[in-house]
């Protein structure tokens, strides 16, 4: 059932940092609060590259969600996670590509479900663009409610972009990853990335994050990443620092690393 705007208003808690918030501060927008601002801030204090690392994760999805659109043919996206909207979203790139591509967002945090109520409001044309409010610990409902709008019989790219951090156990991760892929058919692809523990610095600003309220954050090793794509088979240049993935520019380096995968 969905939440009416007084049960939003009452789950915002402003006064506890969250990652979408966090987030959308580092990538320069609005939409977050005095106490996102301070996680934020304390962890740039000792990882100032994180604000880098949020900007380039945007521009990979951007560069992931073109090539799935204009080179492989895809046209239907599910992305968990989604986060706040900030520079080119999911949607925009895709619908750039071809009007009639259909995505779904997957978040439970309420400002963005607020964000995501005056995305659906303005919708016109043939595409659709829905959201579900799920936790990715509830793959089989996201496929559930996903399904009213993409159709599992035909390829769909699955994105996971820099949140399976949030979940400490990676068995449990990889069965998240698993349970959606499995819904999906031969032909559909997965996008992930995370932050991985690759150097002191990043693993400092991983733990101040912790100190400052918000969400642990659990950093991984590139292996432990290039894990979670087990059964897949990963697309050219395989699993890379995120700005080296088909980088439309000079490319830095940062402890963060991600691929695009095509499911047999």
């Amino acid at each position: 059932m969905a939440l009416t705007d007084d049960e939003i208003s009452a789950q915002l808690q402003p006064h506890v940092p969250h990652a979408a918030r966090i987030w959308n501060y580092w990538m320069g927008g609005k939409d977050n609060f005095a106490a996102d601002r301070a996680a934020g801030d304390a962890v740039a204090q000792v990882y100032p590259e994180i604000v880098l690392m949020a900007q380039q994760s945007r521009r990979f999805l951007i560069r992931a969600v073109r090539h799935l659109a204009a080179e492989a043919g895809i046209r239907q996206f599910l992305d968990i996670g989604t986060g706040l909207p900030t520079m080119e979203n999911t949607h925009e790139v895709a619908q750039g590509v071809d009007p009639a591509s259909r995505i779904v967002y997957v978040d439970n945090d309420p400002l963005v479900l607020v964000h995501a109520r005056a995305l659906m409001a303005q919708q016109a044309g043939e595409g659709r663009v829905i959201h579900v409010a799920a936790d990715y610990h509830d793959p089989e409902l996201i496929v559930s409610e996903a399904a009213t709008v993409l159709d599992f019989d035909k390829p769909v790219a699955v994105m996971f972009m820099g949140v399976l951090g949030y979940e400490p156990d990676l068995a449990q991760a990889a069965s998240i990853v698993d349970r959606v892929m499995a819904a999906t058919s031969s032909g559909s692809y997965l996008v992930l990335w995370d932050g991985t523990n690759t150097t002191p610095a990043v693993v400092q600003g991983a733990e101040r994050l912790a100190q400052s309220g918000g969400v642990p954050y659990i950093l991984r090793s590139p292996d432990e990443i290039g894990s979670l794509f087990d059964g897949l088979t990963m697309i050219e240049p395989g699993l890379v620092q995120i700005p080296g993935w088909r980088p439309d520019g000079e490319a830095e380096w940062l402890d963060a690393y991600g691929a695009v995968a095509r499911k047999p």
